[in-house]
């Protein structure tokens, strides 16, 4: 690289543009990258992404923000799991807690395997997830994941949090990295004669020229989709939700540290803890329901029919661009694509695309020498985390409404989840299909068996037989017993909340 300096402009902000602008400057500081992120006043973001994976604090750390800072500032609270309503009607199945899987867990990873494979075998076994994870138990004790000095294992965890305060507090910390802040609205993008940008065009008439774009403009996309014509390829064929309805509640005395996905008729509905409010939103497919209905279903479901609370209603498209990273732009956030907000996997996903571009620009000598590669794993990375997310979907085992019948039908799912299926239903250990397909870095082997295991794919209860004292080798009173006395070493999620906005996270 030349000692010239190299610009950047992000067009948009959000939370996807400042993950961006901070991830950049702070692998880039000193590396001779100027840095500007433009924003417009007149488009505002979508903002109900309040949920994470725990990636999220990985991102924190490298950015060097603690707890103590940033949680109060963004009404944020924590999240070891999420507890999934109604997807299945099977008996003892209506309910589990999809768990963030931690050291801890490590120690009952091996009963919740033996048993799930010999149940799924014919064996009367306990086979529900609920049994064998500490995250289970801290949300039914409401306690906070963040473990003291004393118990030497890791705990994973994510957060939930004001995506609009989050992306206000990321802007304030990236121009402390040198980060511009310019508010402009982009009229649209002029290209040189190899098809490149060469600059951005205000509706002021102002010229903004840089060596790299970063699109961070949501579903419009407007320079890697609608500039640079990167195709779009959907995935409304196997995902059918194209809509939401969004509430604030008011906040419990009390609430656990996990997100609540509840089955509807014709989707399903989140509740999310802040500590200021609970963020609800119900994400429905219009071709099986109007936004009337499907917001008449929702009040109902939250006990607001008769409340006047104002109601947001979202639009949003499922799939991504062929490109990720095409000519001198780089798409992140929506702009680049959107697999539905079931599993809070966006910002990861944002995360993930910054942090691999960086590595890829890097290793090019800041050329576009493995743009290539990059998107291919991108791609592959968006695409594991599509099947993930129908297999929630495929499995359900509700046919109460059209919307669940075509679900649980659909045949238009990739070759890559037809396997994991028939793997599954066939009885075989899915562990060898998803080293095969190299799936086990996107969801390991524990996720997808907490996944199918929840929702109660096995053998009716009338197909299961006694097994010998070897498949009963694992006592699930005994690992209940690990489980609460690993609680007793941490504090109420409350108690934790309020040290926190003290200062004071340890």
């Amino acid at each position: 690289m030349s000692n010239q300096r190299k610009k950047i402009i992000i067009l948009g902000g959000g939370t996807a543009g400042w993950i961006t602008a901070n991830l950049m400057a702070t692998h880039w500081q000193n590396k001779g990258f100027d840095i500007t992120l433009v924003e417009s006043p007149d488009i505002g973001i979508i903002g109900v992404g309040e949920g994470s994976t725990p990636p999220l604090k990985g991102f924190m750390e490298t950015i060097g923000v603690s707890e103590s800072e940033w949680m109060p500032a963004c009404n944020a609270t924590y999240k070891v799991g999420i507890t999934f309503r109604d997807w299945s009607v099977k008996p003892g199945f209506t309910e589990y807690v999809h768990p963030f899987v931690g050291q801890p867990d490590q120690f009952t990873i091996p009963a919740f395997f033996h048993n799930s494979y010999l149940r799924r075998k014919g064996v009367d076994l306990e086979g529900h997830p609920d049994h064998f994870f500490l995250a289970t138990e801290m949300i039914r004790q409401k306690l906070s994941p963040v473990a003291p000095e004393n118990f030497p294992f890791e705990i994973a965890y994510g957060y939930h949090f004001d995506s609009g305060l989050l992306g206000q507090f990321l802007r304030r910390v990236a121009e402390k990295k040198g980060v511009r802040y310019k508010v402009a609205t982009v009229a649209g993008a002029m290209l040189d004669a190899q098809g490149n940008i060469d600059h951005l065009k205000t509706t002021d008439g102002e010229a903004l020229k840089a060596d790299l774009y970063v699109d961070s403009s949501g579903f419009r996309g407007n320079l890697i989709q609608q500039s640079l014509k990167v195709p779009f390829i959907s995935s409304a064929e196997s995902l059918f939700n194209d809509s939401a309805v969004v509430f604030a509640t008011d906040q419990e005395r009390e609430y656990a540290p996990h997100t609540i996905s509840t089955a509807m008729k014709y989707g399903w509905a989140w509740q999310i803890p802040l500590t200021n409010r609970n963020g609800n939103g119900y994400v429905y497919s219009s071709r099986f329901v109007d936004d009337d209905k499907a917001e008449t279903e929702f009040r109902a479901h939250l006990g607001l029919l008769d409340s006047d609370v104002e109601a947001r209603r979202l639009k949003f498209k499922v799939g991504r661009v062929a490109q990720h990273w095409a000519k001198n732009c780089l798409a992140v956030g929506l702009s680049q694509g959107f697999i539905e907000p079931l599993e809070a996997t966006a910002l990861d996903m944002v995360q993930e695309t910054v942090v691999r571009f960086i590595e890829a620009y890097n290793n090019g000598d800041h050329t576009d020498k493995y743009r290539d590669d990059f998107n291919n794993r991108i791609s592959a990375r968006f695409d594991a985390v599509r099947d993930y997310i129908v297999c929630h979907y495929r499995i359900s085992s509700r046919a109460d409404t059209d919307y669940w019948i075509a679900n649980g039908t659909n045949e238009k799912i990739s070759p890559s989840l037809r396997s994991i299926l028939m793997s599954w239903m066939a009885g075989k250990n899915i562990t060898d299909e998803l080293l095969d397909q190299k799936l086990d870095v996107y969801f390991p082997n524990v996720s997808w068996n907490c996944l199918l295991t929840g929702k109660g794919v096995y053998p009716s209860q009338e197909q299961l037989r006694s097994g010998n004292e070897l498949a009963h080798k694992y006592k699930i009173e005994e690992i209940k017993d690990f489980n609460r006395r690993c609680a007793l070493n941490f504090k109420s999620h409350l108690q934790q909340l309020h040290l926190l906005s003290l200062g004071d996270g340890g």
